[in-house]
């Protein structure tokens, strides 16, 4: 990230990334997402950032609930954090994170690899 004009909330989103490195050089590849989502809510909490785990939301159409889906974490009211143990983000992860933002208050998505080559993307 380079300043403050060129990314939304960039502090929040430079203390997530690091502390996804962070998980990620002590745990390394090849565990379940749940232990990574497991992992990143308590070094996210202490860091001194408010998380919350598995959100639930649901996607509403002409004003009937049509579907509910559970956000990995959601950092500080604003961002979606979505984990992948894939091997690389493809177009369906990208559109399940837009989605989920089409359908919340959320400002900010980002979706984490956690696979060896750890990658982040990010959605507004």
């Amino acid at each position: 990230m380079t300043d403050d004009l060129a990314y939304k909330h960039s502090g929040i989103t430079e203390a997530i990334i690091g502390v996804f490195y962070d998980v990620y050089n002590e745990l390394g590849f090849g565990f379940l997402e749940s232990v990574y989502r497991n992992s990143l809510y308590l070094a996210l909490l202490e860091k001194g950032l408010v998380v919350e785990q598995e959100v639930g939301v649901s996607v509403f159409f002409r004003g009937s609930s049509v579907g509910d889906f559970r956000a990995d974490l959601v950092v500080n009211g604003i961002i979606l954090l979505e984990l992948k143990t894939a091997e690389a983000i493809i177009a369906a992860h990208e559109s399940q994170v837009i989605n989920y933002l089409r359908s919340t208050s959320l400002e900010l998505g980002l979706i984490s690899t956690s696979v060896r080559s750890r990658r982040f993307a990010e959605y507004s």
